[in-house]
């Protein structure tokens, strides 16, 4: 009876919200001691210097890019996002997200943050659940639901 085409639901803000807080919880503990093998607790890092370490620029930024982009690609989530059963997909297709869909979502988080947060709180109101990263990365996040009789329906 399936034609390939699985039912749905748009996973929402608070769902995306603790998602993040995981993720975000996830990076401090894989960057933290990576930053402590590094530095000195004992002798302060400056801002300035911070802003042109190499070191502090790569496990602080390049590694985290990096890391959230190739899980995107392998697995279509993060682990905040794997928790919740929530996939980032294609908008259209909802298959896999290119790379280049990837690469654009990550760095679009900068105009869904930059405008106080109104781009993630976009989620809570959008009818398909899109942050604005998500809009102009052409993507949505979703929960696939268990077979049932009618394939292909989406839920919000």
């Amino acid at each position: 009876m399936s034609d390939g085409v699985q039912a749905f639901e748009y996973v929402g803000f608070w769902a995306r919200a603790i998602a993040t807080l995981i993720d975000t919880l996830v990076l401090v503990v894989v960057t933290w001691p990576l930053l402590l093998m590094v530095y000195d607790v004992n002798t302060p890092i400056t801002t300035a210097e911070m802003a042109t370490d190499t070191a502090y620029i790569v496990i602080s930024y390049i590694l985290p890019t990096v890391a959230v982009i190739l899980l995107w690609l392998k697995y279509r989530a993060t682990p905040g996002k794997m928790l919740f059963r929530a996939e980032v997909v294609d908008a259209q297709s909802h298959r896999a997200m290119t790379p280049s869909q990837s690469v654009l979502r990550y760095f679009a988080y900068l105009a869904s943050w930059l405008p106080l947060f109104i781009g993630f709180f976009w989620i809570a109101f959008d009818e398909r659940k899109q942050g604005w990263h998500d809009k102009i990365a052409g993507t949505v996040v979703i929960r696939r639901l268990p077979e049932s009789g009618s394939p292909g329906v989406e839920r919000s």
